[in-house]
C-alpha cells in the first residue's frame, strides 16, 4: 500500500504538477484585523469555509483545563430562538456541515455548503457565535459526552503517553495541559465559565479565514459579515513565550496492558524558521514516510518489534516539537527505545543517502496536489498556513522549497534537532513483560509435556479515541495496514 501511495504521489506530480499554481489566492479587505484568503472557483455550486479563533487550550484557566474545547463543542448546540435540537435541524434541512475543533492556539470552524444554501449557513454560524443559549441540558448532555470520551483515553496507553508527554515537555506553561481536560476539571466547569470564556475569546480581532468557492468577492463580503460581522473587535490574551522545554528522562505511566505505548521527543523549530522546510524533508526521512521511513525499517522490518512507528513535526504558535510515537509488546520496550535512539543518532550524524532524499521530495511534492482537490481541502490547507504566517503565495512556493533542499541542508537540521540523549520519552504502560501465573491443574491430573514457547508477534499500533474529531484534533492518517499514532500536538503543523 505505501508503494501504491508512493506511485499515486508520482503520478499526481506528472499529471499535476501547476495544481499549486492553478489555485490562484486572493485577500479581501474585511479590515485590518481579519485576514481573509479566497479563492474563486465556479466549477461546482459549493462553498468551504475554514475559519480560527484564537481561542485555544491553551487559554483555558489553569485550573479548568478543558473549557475551551467545552465551550467549542456548545457552538452548534442551539443559538437564538433555535433549540439544540432546532439548531440541528436547521443545519440538516440544509445540507450544511459545521465542524469545531479545538487546538492548542486556535478554534478552527470548519464551514461547507451548497451555493443555495450559503446565507443560510453563514446565518447560521453568525448566530451560534453571537447569540448562542449554553442551555443547561445541553451542557450537562455534552458533559456527559466529555467524560465519557476521557474515561476511555484514560484506557488508552497512547492517549494517556500523549497526555504525559505534553505535560512533562511543556510543564507550567498552557501548552501543558490536556487540550480536552481531564475528567476532574471538567466536572467543575459551569455555565458561567462557558459564557465567560466564549465572551473573552470568541473576538473579531486576530481571525483567520480561507474560502473556496462558487463565490465573487461581493458575495463573500456578505457571507463574512453575516457570520463574523457582530463578533467584538477587540484582541484576545497573548500567550505567555514557552521559556523552557522537554524534560529528559524516561517517565511511565503505570498500566495493565498487553502493549506499551512510547512517546520519545525533543524541541522542534518554528515556522517560521528558515530551516523549518528541510527539517520537514528530514522528519519525513526519519519516521515520518511510512514504510519507507529509517525508523519504521530499523524497528519493524529488521527487528519485528512494532506494527507502526511514526514521527511528526509539530508546530504551535509559541513552540516546536519533535516526536516519535511507538506501541510494541510489553518486555520489549526497552529494545525499542534503545533502537530509535541509535537511529535518530547515526542520522544525526550522517544524514541522509541521495535515494532517501529524492524519493521524500518526490511524495512531498506529488501528493501536495492531493490535498488542493476539493475546496473544503483548499480552504483547510490555506488557513493552516495562515495560522502559522505564512504568505499568501506560499501555495505556490511549497513545492519549489521542498526541490531546494540539499544533503547537506538535511545533514545540518538533523544534527541541530534529532540528539537522543535530550529526548523526553513518556511510557503509557509498562517496561517489563506481565506475569502470567500458570492456571492450577484439576485435582489428580499429571502435567503434561512440556511445549516450547510460541514465536511472539508485535502487536498492532493502539488507535486514537474518537473525541473530538480532531483533526481534527487528534485523528491520524492511517499508513499502510499499520495504525499510526496521532500527532502529539494535533492541529498544529501546516504542510
Amino acid at each position: 500500500m505505501k508503494r501504491l501511495l508512493f506511485l499515486v504521489a508520482c503520478v499526481a506530480g506528472l499529471i499535476v504538477p501547476a495544481a499549486a499554481q492553478a489555485v490562484s489566492v486572493k485577500t479581501l479587505d474585511m479590515g485590518k484585523d481579519v485576514q481573509v484568503w479566497y479563492v474563486e472557483d465556479h466549477t461546482l455550486p459549493m462553498i468551504a469555509m475554514t475559519a480560527a479563533l484564537p481561542a485555544g487550550s491553551a487559554y483555558d484557566p489553569r485550573e479548568k483545563p478543558g473549557l475551551a474545547a467545552f465551550t467549542a463543542d456548545m457552538l452548534n448546540e442551539g443559538a437564538g430562538s433555535l433549540n439544540s435540537q432546532g439548531y440541528q435541524t436547521a443545519l440538516s434541512n440544509k445540507a450544511i456541515r459545521l465542524n469545531m475543533t479545538p487546538t492548542r492556539d486556535y478554534l478552527v470552524i470548519s464551514l461547507v455548503t451548497l451555493k443555495d444554501n450559503a446565507k443560510e449557513a453563514f446565518r447560521l454560524l453568525g448566530l451560534a457565535l453571537t447569540k448562542p443559549r449554553f442551555e443547561p441540558e445541553a451542557i450537562s448532555r455534552v458533559r456527559g459526552q466529555i467524560l465519557a470520551s476521557l474515561q476511555q483515553e484514560d484506557e488508552d496507553p497512547q492517549q494517556v503517553a500523549s497526555k504525559a508527554f505534553i505535560a512533562a515537555f511543556f510543564g507550567e506553561h498552557p501548552y501543558g495541559h490536556p487540550i480536552n481536560g481531564t475528567q476532574a476539571s471538567v466536572a467543575r466547569i459551569s455555565r458561567n465559565d462557558i459564557k465567560s470564556f466564549k465572551q473573552a475569546h470568541w473576538v473579531r480581532n486576530g481571525l483567520k479565514i480561507a474560502i473556496s468557492g462558487d463565490a465573487t468577492p461581493d458575495d463573500l463580503k456578505a457571507l463574512i459579515g453575516s457570520a463574523f460581522g457582530q463578533l467584538p473587535a477587540r484582541w484576545a490574551p497573548p500567550l505567555p513565550s514557552v521559556s523552557h522545554m522537554g524534560s529528559p528522562g524516561t517517565h511511565i505511566i503505570p498500566l495493565q496492558v498487553p502493549q506499551p505505548n512510547a512517546v520519545m521527543g525533543l524541541p522542534g523549530i518554528l515556522r517560521n524558521d528558515r530551516d523549518f522546510v528541510p527539517a520537514y524533508v528530514a522528519n519525513y526521512i526519519i519516521g515520518g514516510g511510512g514504510f519507507s521511513s529509517r525508523l519504521m525499517q530499523e524497528v519493524r522490518e529488521k527487528r519485528g518489534l512494532t506494527y507502526g512507528i511514526s514521527s511528526s513535526l509539530d508546530t504551535l504558535r509559541k513552540a516546536g516539537i519533535f516526536a516519535v510515537q511507538v506501541a510494541t509488546r510489553a518486555g520489549a520496550m526497552r529494545q525499542t527505545i534503545d533502537v530509535t535512539r541509535a537511529t535518530m543518532k547515526d542520522f544525526a550524524e550522517n544524514g541522509a543517502t541521495e535515494k532517501e532524499l529524492a524519493d521524500a521530495k518526490t511524495f512531498i511534492t506529488g501528493s501536495f496536489p492531493l490535498a488542493l482537490s476539493s475546496n473544503a481541502g483548499i480552504a483547510n490547507q490555506l488557513n493552516s498556513f495562515q495560522r502559522v504566517g505564512l504568505g499568501v503565495d506560499y501555495i505556490q512556493k511549497r513545492n519549489g522549497l521542498i526541490n531546494a533542499v540539499t544533503l547537506d541542508d538535511i545533514k545540518r537540521v538533523a544534527k541541530r534537532l534529532f540528539n537522543p540523549a535530550r529526548m523526553t520519552i513518556t511510557i503509557g504502560g509498562s517496561l517489563q513483560a506481565p506475569q502470567v501465573k500458570p492456571k492450577p491443574l484439576p485435582a489428580g491430573k499429571p502435567p503434561g509435556p512440556a511445549q516450547p514457547p510460541s514465536r511472539p508477534t508485535a502487536p498492532k499500533t493502539g488507535a486514537p479515541t474518537a473525541k473530538p474529531p480532531v483533526a481534527a484534533t487528534t485523528a491520524a492518517k492511517p499508513k499502510e495496514q499499520a495504525r499510526q499514532p496521532a500527532p502529539v500536538a494535533p492541529g498544529a503543523a501546516p504542510r
